[in-house]
């Protein structure tokens, strides 16, 4: 009695050990599903959903003529996208334009090279209209984009989104201020693993 007793606490002491060090998640898991979508990037390709399943990748919701948000938001981006890189995370980022009709692929190439961001990997998209963006941004990620009538700006959100190999947003943070940096990268390599 006394073996199976010190036999059974081992065996109970082996599986709290397992959990303790196994598989951490992702606290508040969001589980959203991204829409299909087929869409263009700077370089003119065609960027898909179905190509991106698979792989873990950040979004964003930016504009080129936008000058208040929009460029920190983009380097915060950068710095996200350099820390993935340190920690050798094959991580995509997805930036969706809310001006699609103003930032064509090579304005969005132009403003990729402003930023200096690793194209090979960050994907600045294009080729919807304004009325799709905004029902996208709302349907897939409970985003605000909306363009006013007599205004060149665009209302849009400033999350960054961490999307998990099925096309489901597992997470938000903040794109704009006290960017939680750190805690993406950790989120990221949850993802990663799965």
């Amino acid at each position: 009695m006394t073996k199976l007793i010190k036999s059974f606490i081992l065996l109970l002491s082996f599986v709290l050990i397992l959990v303790a060090c196994g598989a951490k998640d992702i606290p508040n898991r969001k589980n959203w599903a991204v829409e299909s979508f087929s869409y263009t990037d700077q370089n003119e390709n065609t960027v898909t959903l179905e190509q991106l399943k698979g792989e873990v990748w950040i979004a964003d919701f930016v504009f080129t003529n936008c000058i208040d948000v929009c460029p920190p938001m983009t380097r915060n981006m950068k710095k996200v996208q350099d820390r993935l890189k340190e920690e050798n995370l094959d991580v995509k980022i997805v930036s969706f334009t809310v001006d699609p009709e103003f930032d064509t692929p090579q304005v969005l190439a132009n403003y990729a090279e402003t930023y200096k961001a690793d194209q090979s990997s960050w994907y600045f998209l294009t080729g919807y209209t304004q009325k799709h963006i905004e029902q996208f941004a709302l349907k897939s990620f409970k985003a605000l984009v909306s363009k006013p009538a007599d205004s060149d700006l665009v209302i849009h959100g400033t999350d960054f989104y961490l999307i998990d190999k099925t096309g489901t947003i597992a997470q938000y943070y903040s794109g704009l201020n006290d960017i939680p940096v750190e805690t993406i990268i950790e989120h990221a390599k949850i993802l990663v693993r799965e």
